[in-house]
């Protein structure tokens, strides 16, 4: 092949490629456009309100084939691509949803994250600090459990166990009492009982996993000691600021071999949450009065909250052993160090 043959056959090689980086480039350019336009608005001018329903379970594909049949949406793909694009694959919600044709694909995906009516779907919380019968009681004045089915489940760690190996760590025969996780659950009607148990302990794993475990560090508690001594703590901590140094000051009894005292668990003891305890009720016989033995009680006394849960393992770097309330109204308390200074810190009358 000669040079001049060369030259264009270069040239010519040289064009197409050109001509092919220009195709692309304007594919591109007509593709972001088309893009850009599917997400905006199907009628912002001439708004129209459609309600729709997404069923439980639906996958994205799904959701986006329900907004397009209800001209919602122009282009089912770039609804798929902008939900994976906000991190939302996978949480799109379930429920009732009144939309409107001026919403953009963005405003929509907004809404659907948040969640909508579900008429199915019913919620409760559980408070923090709630024992069990508290537990059961709430939930049975709301429709949602059957009391005594409810406590003869929870009675008995070994109802669950099975399936939640970490219960076997507890001693046999142990209720979940403090196991579980004090929050808000969203259930469907006439879910059983057995399931919502299941619920709340997967939440109480999925928070100790996550924020408990890591913190544990040294320390050389049980599972059992841990929520245990967090339990007293939910119950004792009026503030958020005061859980670490409530934890510090029993954490600092119990290295020094001098019983919590605990008010919290003698309440547990009475079954009423008893403002002012007399000598007579710090001295009942019970393996959960702390004023009368040393350590901590056999099981926790309520449910803990994370808050609560994270003191327990990270308590404050203070050497105060004792707290009393300063009956402010406030919930705060004094924190002293020796039992004079914890006299002296008696609110005036």
């Amino acid at each position: 092949m000669s040079e001049i043959a060369r030259r264009k056959r270069s040239k010519g090689i040289l064009y197409k490629r050109i001509i092919f980086l220009l195709i692309i480039i304007i594919s591109l350019i007509f593709i972001k456009k088309y893009y850009d336009n599917s997400l905006l608005a199907v009628s912002a001018e001439n708004p129209v309100g459609i309600d729709i329903e997404v069923p439980v379970g639906s996958s994205t594909s799904k959701i986006a084939n329900i907004l397009k049949s209800n001209g919602l949406i122009r282009n089912e793909t770039v609804f798929k691509i902008a939900v994976k694009r906000s991190g939302l694959e996978g949480k799109l919600k379930a429920g009732s949803y009144a939309l409107n044709t001026s919403m953009s694909v963005n405003e929509i995906i907004d809404v659907l994250s948040k969640g909508g009516r579900n008429n199915n779907v019913i919620r409760f919380t559980i408070p923090e600090g709630y024992e069990l019968g508290q537990i059961a009681e709430k939930l049975s004045k709301e429709g949602i459990v059957d009391k005594e089915r409810f406590l003869a489940l929870t009675s008995d760690k070994g109802n669950f166990q099975d399936k939640y190996p970490f219960l076997m760590e507890l001693e046999e025969g142990q209720s979940l009492e403090g196991f579980l996780y004090p929050s808000t659950y969203e259930i469907f009607i006439g879910t059983k009982e057995e399931e919502i148990i299941e619920k709340m302990l997967d939440e109480f794993i999925k928070v100790f996993e996550s924020d408990v475990k890591p913190n544990i560090g040294s320390l050389d508690f049980t599972l059992n000691e841990i929520v245990t001594l967090a339990s007293i703590i939910e119950r004792e901590a009026k503030l958020d600021e005061e859980r670490e140094l409530i934890s510090a000051v029993f954490h600092n009894r119990l290295k020094v071999n001098m019983p919590l005292q605990s008010c919290a668990t003698v309440q547990y003891i009475l079954g009423e949450r008893k403002e002012v305890l007399t000598d007579k009720d710090t001295q009942i016989e019970s393996v959960y009065n702390t004023y009368i033995n040393l350590g901590l009680p056999p099981a926790p006394i309520a449910s803990p909250g994370k808050n609560s849960l994270i003191a327990t393992v990270k308590p404050a770097d203070v050497d105060y052993l004792f707290f009393r309330t300063k009956e402010d109204g406030t919930g705060a308390h004094t924190f002293t160090r020796t039992y004079e200074e914890h006299l002296r810190a008696a609110p005036k009358k």
